[in-house]
């Protein structure tokens, strides 16, 4: 598997996040998945080697490391399995917004705790009645002297039983015209009255990934804690989407190579009618369409973490991956889990959770629906 865009460095960085997992997560990872929750002590040696934000600078406790050193932690978490994924989250979806936005006093009381692991992030952006329009949510945040009330509630939020520091989306202004005028971003800390958490959500799959419903009643914000500008949430959200979705198809892309590896083996000992299952030709024609689906998705992709890199605008381009890699991964890890038989059915099994697993990726971060919307956009459509 080639990574153009890494250097040795990155791969001495691999060797030992690679190293602290196998110690740290893997003999952990199924208790993990049925308490539905990765144990904060976890996010904290996370911190203590270095392997959170490490976009974040110096200047803020971080390694100062360009995006190929997240590639390789988001990589290595999703081998580990996808019930990590809260973890990319923080690092590189959620404090990107307090890196770009935030003031030199918000960088500095917030930034080290996410690098070190003391601050769990998440993003509040989804309603029960507002998804992929975002421009239709109800939170509001009223402005009341040095404060703003935020009244509303969010839902399918990741990290959100343990977060610390949740960046929420809110209406500032109802009467804004067009809508997307209205939407300004607060982080609201753990503990601020009115701020409240609902149930732990039981998905069908990322079980170790804690999901929760929020809601804020009265939630009294110091004006302080206003990301950016009022009425500009919509435009960071927009701008901070790019990287998101990229992240997305990162971990796909993982999910199914690590799922075509397990079956590789799983069809070479396998034995029926008295050879192993890897010498029928539909297992072995099988093999070979997923092996070069794979090779395919993987070629987009690091194509376009270079650009990315290179600080590009590829707007298109990502909603185009988001689509193929996740589509492309789920039916992959289909196919392979057809290809284990019932033992496939069988949760002691890998491809089980896999194939749970992956069907979240082509809705969260944008469906895929909406995806060719965006692509169809660009084409002038």
């Amino acid at each position: 598997m080639r990574h153009p865009y890494l250097t040795e460095e990155h791969s001495i960085f691999r060797r030992s996040v690679r190293r602290f997992l196998e110690k740290e997560a893997v003999p952990y990872f199924d208790e993990w998945e049925q308490e539905r929750l990765i144990p904060k002590a976890f996010w904290l040696k996370m911190g203590e080697q270095g392997f959170l934000c490490p976009m974040v600078s110096e200047e803020y406790g971080g390694a100062g490391g360009d995006f190929g050193f997240s590639v390789v932690v988001n990589e290595e978490l999703e081998r580990v399995g996808s019930g990590m994924a809260g973890i990319g989250l923080h690092s590189d979806i959620v404090v990107p917004y307090l890196v770009s936005y935030g003031t030199v006093e918000q960088k500095c009381r917030w930034l080290p705790g996410c690098v070190s692991g003391e601050h769990i992030t998440a993003i509040a952006m989804t309603e029960p009645g507002a998804g992929s329009d975002l421009a239709s949510i109800c939170t509001t945040a009223t402005r009341h002297g040095d404060s703003y009330i935020i009244n509303g509630q969010k839902t399918f939020i990741t990290n959100g039983i343990q977060s610390d520091l949740v960046v929420v989306a809110c209406k500032t202004d109802p009467q804004a015209s067009p809508p997307q005028k209205a939407i300004s971003l607060f982080v609201v800390e753990a503990g601020m009255p009115g701020f409240t958490r609902g149930r732990k959500l039981n998905k069908i799959g990322q079980h170790s990934q804690d999901t929760a419903e929020l809601f804020f009643e009265d939630c009294r914000v110091p004006a302080d804690n206003i990301l950016g500008r009022e009425g500009e949430g919509f435009r960071y959200l927009m701008e901070k989407l790019q990287q998101e979705r990229l992240v997305v198809v990162l971990v796909a892309q993982v999910a199914m190579e690590e799922a075509l590896g397990v079956t590789i083996d799983y069809v070479k000992q396998r034995k029926a009618f008295g050879q192993p299952i890897s010498k029928f030709q539909n297992t072995r024609f099988k093999m070979a369409e997923m092996a070069t689906q794979v090779e395919i998705s993987r070629a987009f992709l690091n194509q376009l973490i270079v650009r990315h890199m290179a600080g590009e605008s590829i707007v298109a381009e990502v909603s185009m991956a988001k689509w193929w890699s996740t589509d492309t991964a789920k039916q992959v890890i289909a196919e392979c889990l057809q290809l284990h038989g019932g033992y496939g059915y069988m949760e002691d099994y890998e491809i089980a959770r896999r194939y749970r697993d992956i069907a979240v990726m082509s809705i969260y971060a944008g469906t895929n629906e909406i995806m060719k919307t965006i692509i169809a956009k660009n084409l002038g459509l």
